[in-house]
């Protein structure tokens, strides 16, 4: 248990530092005034200031804050802002100020990518096995090909074809295009549908096979990593907007930490090193999660705000502070309802 703990707060530290590093780091090149970076919330156990920034260490390791002058959703009215406050500078710079925390996320997540990549290469989209009277077998599809594109998507690794059966539904035909023999072939098939699982197959299984990744593929195939973790997240999103999947799908810190100790206890037996490596890939996973999350285009998250940057940029004119403040307001009392009933469902599936 200590363990998990310990993995946990690793890794939700290093995600928080990584996403507001990236808000701290352009905003002070874009001369913003930082008032607070803070790591975790609560008590404060450790602080010290640099310049005008308090730099602290927080009690509970859920969260942090890269706090810019003038950036609260409300904003004192006896407060001056300058040129350095946020809300003041240039709607350009405020727009890079907000998505630097983002695409520090995706960046943390590449980094670790090329880590996992070099150990343990990538899994090729190479069919192993045809079931047996499915669609696949129909197709002509045969045990070795390359499935190199699924509806005209691009596909680089065999988890990209596993996603793509996974979270189809339509019960419409599919188009893959895939090699064999060095030749391109392209068959239309209808996956079947399995009354026993609930679900559609197309019909066969990956061959596990594992590309050794010399020095430029790492790179190559990192990217494909991240891309294949954004797909994911985006369409996971999109079935939950749209009532595919429901509010137990979702998962906050209760639910991350119990995910990290299940995953622990699991590959423990194989090792340290598996452990480690495991971990940089649950951490890959969370870290695109929240990039992507954080630029979606709602109040109080970065993507809202992004909103009202670009708003000025194209117009010329700034949304009154006091609205946009308003509507920042409301949208994070939303966001805290909403972690509450998340923290709910993660605490009532523990006892289940």
């Amino acid at each position: 248990m200590i363990v998990s703990i310990l993995l946990f707060i690793i890794i939700i530290g290093l995600l928080i530092i990584s996403h507001e590093f990236g808000h701290y780091i352009v905003g002070t090149m874009c001369g913003v005034r930082v008032n607070e970076f803070t790591v975790g919330f609560g008590p404060k156990l450790f602080s010290f200031k640099k310049g005008e920034t308090l730099f602290a260490l927080r009690l509970l390791p859920f969260g942090g804050a890269c706090i810019f002058d003038g950036g609260e959703p409300i904003s004192d009215d006896e407060k001056v802002l300058d040129e350095h406050s946020l809300p003041n500078v240039s709607p350009l710079k405020r727009a890079a100020t907000l998505a630097a925390g983002p695409f520090a996320n995706f960046i943390l997540a590449y980094v670790f990518a090329l880590i996992v990549v070099g150990f343990c290469g990538a899994d090729l989209p190479t069919i192993g096995e045809i079931i047996e009277d499915s669609a696949a077998e129909e197709a002509g599809l045969m045990a070795g090909d390359l499935i190199t594109k699924i509806d005209g998507e691009h596909v680089h690794l065999y988890r990209e074809v596993s996603m793509i059966s996974a979270m189809y539904d339509s019960g419409e035909s599919m188009t893959i295009e895939y090699e064999r023999d060095g030749e391109k072939y392209t068959v239309v098939l209808t996956p079947g549908y399995s009354e026993e699982d609930g679900r559609y197959y197309i019909g066969f299984r990956g061959g596990g096979e594992i590309l050794d990744c010399n020095p430029l593929q790492i790179f190559q195939y990192s990217a494909y990593e991240i891309q294949y973790w954004m797909r994911y997240t985006v369409k996971s999103l999109m079935m939950l907007f749209t009532g595919k999947l429901g509010m137990d799908a979702l998962s906050g810190p209760v639910g991350m930490a119990e995910v990290v100790s299940d995953t622990y206890e699991e590959v423990k037996p194989y090792g340290w090193s598996s452990v480690v490596l495991t971990m940089m890939n649950l951490l890959i996973l969370l870290s695109v999660n929240l990039g992507i999350i954080n630029l979606l285009p709602l109040p109080a998250l970065d993507g809202g705000r992004l909103i009202f940057a670009f708003i000025e940029i194209i117009t010329g004119h700034k949304v009154p502070p006091e609205k946009e403040g308003i509507i920042h307001l409301v949208g994070m009392v939303a966001f805290v309802v909403l972690m509450i009933v998340v923290m709910y469902h993660d605490i009532a599936r523990l006892f289940h």
